[in-house]
């Protein structure tokens, strides 16, 4: 698997996991808070994609090599 498909598969598990959280018509619902999870994992492969800079990439890296 390569770090792009590694970085996709993370992100995706963390967004149906916030999502999952914070619906609350979700069974598993904690906090409508966890929402803003979902808004900072978006925030964040927003900017990546302009400025090639991904964080979650640069710590996956650390951990495969």
């Amino acid at each position: 698997m390569t770090i792009e498909r590694a970085v996709r598969v993370v992100v995706g598990v963390f967004v149906l996991i916030s999502l999952a959280l914070g619906v609350s018509t979700s069974p598993v619902f904690i906090n409508v808070h966890f929402l803003w999870f979902t808004v900072f994992v978006g925030a964040n492969l927003f900017q990546s994609g302009f400025t090639g800079f991904c964080s979650l990439e640069m710590i996956l890296k650390r951990f495969i090599v």
